[in-house]
C-alpha cells in the first residue's frame, strides 16, 4: 500500500505528536455539497449510489477536493448490515430509511443471523477503490452503526421520535432485544473487520440512539455490545495499527465507561465540555469532537471563534511529562445538508491555524 502523505488523524488517535489538530466531519461526504447532489441524481437512487463502488468513491473524494481535510470517510449507510440480513432497506425521496420487514416479534428475531459478508461486497469494493484513488493522500475511515442503533431501525422499521416499539421490547421482553443485539454485535464486528481488510485505516462505531436510553439500560443494551464489537476488531493490518472510535450521541454521562471499552478514541457530541472530558478520561484514549454543527451557519468570525473555543477547551496536547494527548476535531454530530460550503473552508483553515499556536 502507498505510504500516507498526511497521517495526522492516525497519530492523534494513537496519542502521538502532530503538528496541527486533524479535522474531518461526520457526513462530510453527502448532501451539503452541490457536487454530491449532482452525483446522486446521476445514480438514480440513494441505494444505487451506495452500491456502486465507483460512485461511492467519487462522492467520498468530493469534500477532499474542496477542503484540506485530514481524513476521508467511506460513503455508505449504517443500515447496510440489516439490509444484508434480508430486511429490505429503501429510501424514499425526501424521507428517511424504511425497512420492508421488521424484527419485532419472536419468529422474525429467531430467524435473524449474521449475514454472509459477500452480500456486502459492494461496500468492501468501495473501500478498496477509495484507497487506490486516495493514493496515500489521507487515511480512510470505515464505519458501522452500533448494535443498539441498528436494532432501533430493525424493530421500529425506520426512524423514530419516541422509540416506543424497541423500548417496549426492552422493558417487556429484554430476552428478545438481547437476541437481536447478539446477532448485531457479531455482524458489526465482521463488517468492520472486512472493511479493515479491504483498506480502511481507522474505524468508527456510530451509536446514534444509545443516548436515548436511561442509565443502566445504556450499559446493558448499548455499551456492552459496543465493548463486544471493539474486543473483536482487528488491531493491525499490513503492519499498521488500526484505531477505533466509539461515539454515542448524548453519551456525555458515560464517557469513562465508553473509554473503558478498549477503543482508541471517544467521540463527543456538542453538549460536552472537551476540557472536562479530557480530565475525566485522563490518558486512557483520545477524544474526537465536538463543534455544534449549527455553528457553521454563523458569520466567518464566529466560526473561527467557535473553532478556537473547542481547541482551547482541550488545551495543549503535550502533557507536562512530555507525553501527548490526542484530539481529532470534528462536529458534535453530522453536518447539516443546508450548510454553506464556504463555512466549512473557514472552519478547516481555522482549526489548523489555531491549533498550531498551542504547539509553538
Amino acid at each position: 500500500m502507498t505510504a500516507l502523505k498526511n497521517d495526522r488523524l492516525l497519530r492523534a488517535l494513537l496519542r502521538q505528536p502532530v503538528d496541527a489538530t486533524p479535522v474531518w466531519m461526520m457526513r462530510q461526504a453527502g448532501r451539503s455539497l452541490p457536487e454530491y447532489r449532482a452525483t446522486r441524481a446521476r445514480a438514480g437512487s440513494f441505494m444505487d449510489l451506495c452500491t456502486s463502488p465507483e460512485l461511492a468513491c467519487e462522492v467520498t473524494l468530493q469534500p477532499l477536493e474542496r477542503y484540506p481535510l485530514d481524513a476521508a470517510i467511506l460513503f455508505s449507510d449504517i443500515l447496510t448490515v440489516p439490509d444484508a440480513m434480508g430486511l429490505g432497506l429503501s429510501f424514499a425521496e425526501g424521507e428517511g430509511p424504511r425497512f420492508e420487514r421488521t424484527a419485532a416479534d419472536e419468529g422474525a428475531i429467531g430467524a435473524l443471523d449474521v449475514p454472509d459478508m459477500a452480500r456486502l461486497r459492494y461496500v468492501f469494493d468501495a473501500v478498496a477503490t477509495i484507497r487506490r484513488a486516495l493514493a496515500g493522500r489521507v487515511p480512510l475511515i470505515g464505519f458501522s452503526g452500533s448494535p443498539f442503533t441498528l436494532a432501533c431501525y430493525m424493530v421500529e422499521g425506520g426512524g423514530s421520535d419516541d422509540f416506543r416499539l424497541i423500548k417496549s421490547m426492552m422493558y417487556g421482553r429484554p430476552d428478545l432485544l438481547h437476541a437481536i443485539l447478539r446477532v448485531n454485535a457479531r455482524a458489526v464486528a465482521d463488517y468492520l473487520n472486512a472493511q479493515i481488510e479491504a483498506g480502511a485505516q481507522a474505524v468508527m462505531v456510530f451509536d446514534t440512539w444509545g443516548g436515548a436510553l436511561a442509565d443502566g439500560a445504556y450499559q446493558e443494551f448499548s455499551l456492552a455490545y459496543m465493548r463486544d464489537v471493539v474486543r473483536q476488531l482487528k488491531r493491525e493490518q499490513d503492519g499498521h495499527r488500526v484505531p477505533s472510535i466509539v461515539f454515542t450521541k448524548g453519551g456525555g454521562l458515560w464517557l469513562e465507561e465508553i473509554a473503558d471499552t478498549g477503543c482508541d478514541a471517544v467521540g463527543l457530541d456538542w453538549t460536552v465540555n472537551l476540557g472536562k472530558a479530557r480530565a475525566r478520561i485522563g490518558e486512557r484514549c483520545a477524544l474526537q469532537g465536538n463543534l455544534d454543527p449549527m455553528a457553521l451557519f454563523a458569520p466567518a468570525d464566529a466560526i473561527r471563534a467557535q473553532a478556537a473555543r473547542v481547541i482551547d477547551s482541550f488545551g495543549r496536547p503535550q502533557n507536562a511529562d512530555g507525553t501527548w494527548a490526542g484530539h481529532v476535531f470534528n462536529l458534535g454530530h453530522g453536518i447539516s445538508q443546508y450548510t454553506p460550503p464556504e463555512s466549512v473552508a473557514i472552519l478547516v483553515e481555522a482549526v489548523h491555524a489555531h491549533s498550531r499556536t498551542l504547539r509553538a
